[in-house]
This record gives C-alpha cells, structure tokens and sequence, in this order.
C-alpha cells in the first residue's frame, strides 16, 4: 500500500500537492486551527425535556423530516453550522444511551473530528450507541477503540500491512471479478432487458475482498463462496439498524427497527462460519498478525473479519452503487469523454499506476464521494476543554462532549464548493486543492493514515480501485445506461464488439 499512499500530514494542505485554480479557499484551513479572533457564540440549540427532547428529535430524524431535512432545518433555524441537538438511538429502550450531541456541518468545524489531540474516539463509531461486542467475538475492535489505547496502534498497523501486501495482486484479482460481474449483467440485460446489479455486484466484491484481504479463496468454501456476502449483509445490519433510516411503513420502522438493539445470537450463525472461514483458509495472513503485530490469534481474526465486512465489503457496498448511478444516468456526454480518457491514457493493462492518469475518472470518484460519502456520519468526544472554530464564530467545547458531523450536509458547504448541491464531473480536476475538503475516509483526502490517527486505513485504495472500476467498465462498454439498482442498456466497444 506503501507504493501508492501520499505523505502529506494529516489535515493539512501539501505545499507539493497540484496547484489550485484562483478561486480556491485557501484561506480555509482543514486541521482544527488554533484560536481565533472570530467572536465567541454560545452554542445554539437544546436537549430538550428529559425523555421527551430525544423522542422528539428522533421523529423529526426518521420520520418527519429525515436526517437531511433534519440538520438542514436546525442549522436554518439557529443560523449556525454548529449547535445542540439529539441524535437517535435513544429511549425507550436505549436507556443507556445519552443522544445528545453538538452538531459540526461546516468544513472547518468539523475537522476538528480529526485533530487526536482535542478528541477521542473510544467506543463513539455510532455516537454514544455501541452494538455488543457479542457482535465482533467479544472484543471492541479497532474501529471502537482511541489512538491513545496501546493496542490500537498494533492493529492499525496490521490493517495496513495486509493492504500492503494485498496490492501485489489487488488489480488481477479485481479485474478477474469484474469480468465475471459484467458477464452476468450483459446475460441478464439479453434476457430480461434489465439487470438487478446489487446482488451480482456484492458477490464480485465478497470473492475480491476476500481474496486479496484475507488472502482465502471462497471458492474453496461453497457455503461461503455462495451465502458469504449475505452473511455479512446480515451482520452489518442489526449492528445498524437502530441507526439507519429504512423508509418502510411507518410506525412499524419506528416500533420495530429503531427502538432497540438487536440481539447477536440472530446472526451468530454467519458470524461463527465466516470466522471459521478465514482461520482455515486464512492461516498465512492470521500468522502474520500474531508473529509481526503481536495479536493473539483471535484478535487477528476478528479485526481481519471486521475490515473484510464492515469496513471493505460494507463500504463498497454503499459507495459503488452511487457511483455506477452518477454515470449511468448521466446525460450530459460524461460518457464519452470517460471513454476518450480510459482508452488514451489508461493503457490495455490496467493497474495502480496506470488510472493514476485518468485525472476525469478521478474527479468523478471524488465528486462521488462528496455527494455520496459511505458513512454520513462522523463522531468523536471532546477529549478536553477547548475552543472549536465554524466559518464565522467560535465555540466552547467541554471535556466529554459528543461532537457529530452530518458528512452529506458538509460536503455542500457554500463557502468551499461552488454550486455545492450540484453534480460537477470536473471539480476536482479543475481544483486539486479542494482534496483538502474531501472528508469522507474520516480525514482529507490528502491525509495520510498512520497508527497514531483514525483515518480509513484503505483511503487511497479505495478511490483507486474505484478509478479502476470505470476504467475496467469503459474499456469494455462505449456506454451504460441504469440507476442505482439496475443496468437497462449496455453498449459495447466496437473493438470488442468486432
């Protein structure tokens, strides 16, 4: 992962990365800045009534409103980006989880849910709620735990390395995937005229994943290589759900998915055959968890299993849908410029290196992320007393506080993105420097991830490998037509047609 990684501190903008356009807001810094001369404001908002402030809000968050309405409203109403407010889960049967929150939906505001030095992140992936433990093997893994704690330093650097090693085959193992992926999605548009992607799409990846990470071929599990995918589906959803707005018929949403946590034991069947899977077939990557990062054999499983479901499968998941909708609807000739891109500049061999010059697709990747980010939100405690800037005022913050940043409302902030509620291929093509503000790997896109922060380990092979999924795509397709969920239409290259 080494090769491909950049070495730009944390949160702050590289005086080697690409010049900006003009009109870039360097002004604006993305680490948490050190106190201003902005004018102190009292932190707008309030809790509300005991028990009757948290119920309120979270009808207004699943229901009435919606999350989005739901931060839009209040950040309308109290003319700032920052203020008090609850954030589901919470009573009835949360009773002890405490919802309330300071909301940070600016740019500036909520980098400050980076800097370790002002906050932690023990046990607040999900704000104050935490799913049991039962869920992950009885061990908080290393998404739950702070950089202080000694152990998290270890496990970060064992997810690091297994990117690392995984990119010696990261590329074949993908494109192999792919094809598989596109051949059932070009029988199923023959057949049928459409084709439900979602499913198809989740296995690729399962078997990708699995390969590269856990170094373990499902093929060699025929349980796994068919269900794997719908177990970890299974599992990431009751550790969510009381989180997560669905949709369904209300109030049976309400009644039935979000007022309590959901038992472990309706999933621990999956849980225990996917952990089997990997200390089988994964011996090689367990050991070198245990030998080189000092984790006991089922530490190094466990962590393995949560990065392979929840971090890489579960992310994917959310991420690459948006992306296939953002181009498969598109009408705006995106296609076609895609297609000059990949097939000039790409190469017929795809690798790491290769879509590094595709600065369109890259651009769309990150507009992607921007508007779509995987995980809307982000949250970390004040780790002490200090002061937090928005654009235009300055806040106290007391020691164990709960800050949550709505990543979908700050990735639309006005003062940083042009036309920000807009889809704009070229964004980031026009302006680099903007990658400053891309927040969506909990830090910059021009951070870089080490033990001693919580950025996403596989930040730049994410966006890599979505790089080369168009890239893989318009080699193969002049064009596709679809939505988030299907492929109506697939035209392939004349090439390959030929």
């Amino acid at each position: 992962m080494s090769a491909f990684m950049m070495s730009i501190t944390p949160g702050i903008p590289s005086s080697s990365s690409s010049s900006s356009s003009s009109s870039s807001p360097s002004h604006i810094v993305t680490s948490s800045p050190p106190p201003t001369s902005l004018p102190v404001r009292t932190i707008p908002g309030a809790y509300g009534l005991p028990l009757l402030g948290p119920i309120s809000d979270r009808l207004d968050y699943f229901w009435f409103q919606g999350p989005e309405t739901f931060f839009k409203k209040r950040t309308d109403k109290y003319k700032s980006t920052v203020f008090r407010t609850n954030v589901p889960p919470s009573f009835p049967l949360f009773l002890g989880v405490n919802p309330n929150v300071v909301a940070v939906l600016d740019c500036k505001s909520f980098s400050y849910l980076f800097d370790m030095d002002v906050v932690e992140k023990k046990n607040c992936l999900v704000g104050d709620f935490m799913p049991s433990v039962k869920f992950t093997g009885d061990l908080r893994t290393c998404a739950y735990l702070d950089t202080s704690e000694p152990q998290h330093a270890q496990i970060k650097s064992f997810a690091m390395d297994i990117l690392k090693q995984s990119s010696k085959i990261w590329v074949t193992e993908l494109t192999a995937n792919l094809s598989t992926f596109w051949d059932t999605i070009d029988a199923d548009v023959a057949k049928d005229g459409k084709a439900s992607y979602l499913i198809p799409l989740q296995k690729s990846f399962f078997n990708f994943l699995t390969k590269c990470l856990v170094g373990a071929d499902a093929s060699n599990s025929p349980k796994i290589a068919e269900s794997g995918y719908a177990m970890l589906d299974r599992w990431l959803a009751l550790q969510l759900l009381p989180t997560v707005k669905i949709g369904v018929l209300q109030p049976l949403e309400e009644i039935f998915l979000h007022s309590f946590a959901y038992p472990s034991f309706l999933v621990s069947g999956d849980y225990k055959k996917v952990y089997q899977f990997i200390e089988e077939y994964g011996k090689e990557v367990v050991n070198r968890g245990q030998t080189e990062f000092g984790l006991s054999k089922e530490e190094a499983i466990h962590n393995l299993l949560f990065v392979l479901g929840f971090n890489a499968f579960g992310g994917f998941s959310v991420f690459l849908p948006s992306l296939v909708s953002a181009i498969a609807s598109d009408t705006t000739g995106l296609q076609q410029r895609l297609v000059k891109e990949v097939r000039e500049n790409a190469g017929s061999t795809l690798s790491f290196e290769s879509v590094k010059d595709l600065q369109l697709v890259q651009s769309v990747v990150y507009e992607t992320l921007r508007l779509n980010p995987p995980v809307p939100l982000q949250f970390a405690r004040a780790r002490k007393d200090f002061q937090l800037s928005s654009h235009d005022s300055a806040f106290e913050i007391k020691k164990g506080e709960l800050l949550c940043g709505f990543q979908t409302q700050v990735m639309r902030d006005g003062k940083i993105f042009d036309d920000p509620e807009t889809f704009k291929p070229d964004r980031f093509l026009e302006n680099k420097e903007l990658q400053n503000y891309l927040y969506w790997s909990n830090g910059p896109q021009t951070g870089s991830p080490s033990a001693s922060n919580k950025q996403c380990p596989g930040k730049d092979t994410v966006t890599l490998t979505a790089c080369l999924f168009v890239a893989y795509t318009f080699q193969r397709y002049d064009s596709i037509t679809g939505t988030s969920s299907s492929i109506t239409a697939v035209e392939k290259a004349k090439q390959e047609a030929a």
